[in-house]
């Protein structure tokens, strides 16, 4: 098994708990991950008095989840707003070019 195909191991702090996380992705984006979680998660912790670390981590779930629906909803229409210059450019191109075909 060649050295660039194993997973990696990299230890990170959530919550105030270590978790080792292994995977292929490179470690500084690991970290840039888990911190992100971390942030989510201590943002929830502040807001609830009696915080378990399994409803704070189902919030912050929520919340990323929330996230993630709401970036695909905007990167969908971004999409379409673009298939539709598209599609207007491309008409606008086939009336000029029939406009300047000799008769």
């Amino acid at each position: 098994m060649a050295l660039e195909n194993r997973k990696k191991s990299v230890r990170v702090n959530i919550l105030g708990q270590d978790y080792l996380i292994k995977g292929d992705a490179e470690e500084a984006y690991i970290r840039e991950v888990a911190a992100y979680l971390d942030q989510k998660m201590r943002t929830v912790a502040e807001g609830m008095p009696a915080r378990s670390h399994a409803k704070v981590a189902v919030l912050a779930a929520l919340n990323i989840a929330d996230e993630l629906f709401k970036e695909r909803e905007e990167s969908e229409r971004k999409a379409s707003e673009i298939e539709e210059k598209l599609l207007s450019l491309s008409r606008n191109i086939e009336k000029s070019l029939t406009l300047e075909e000799p008769a």
